[in-house]
């Protein structure tokens, strides 16, 4: 049993990392160093906890470039 759910644990964070890291690609940062990719999240997370505008503004963005994929 504890078999069972340390293998669905670890399928569900590889779910997770593949689908995010397909949002990498969907961004069209697919080519980046990585370093400069962390960086970027890193200077974000900070950004978002100081500025629920800057969270607003982001959140349209995505649900934007979201909504042009079913065209």
């Amino acid at each position: 049993m504890a078999k069972t759910r340390t293998s669905d644990a670890r399928k569900k964070d590889a779910r997770e990392k593949i689908e995010l890291g397909g949002l990498i690609v969907k961004a069209g940062l697919r080519y980046e160093k990585r370093a400069l990719l962390l960086g970027a999240l890193v200077e974000l997370s900070l950004r978002l906890k100081s500025d629920e505008g800057e969270r607003a503004r982001l959140i349209a963005i995505g649900a934007e470039a979201f909504s042009n994929d079913d065209r």
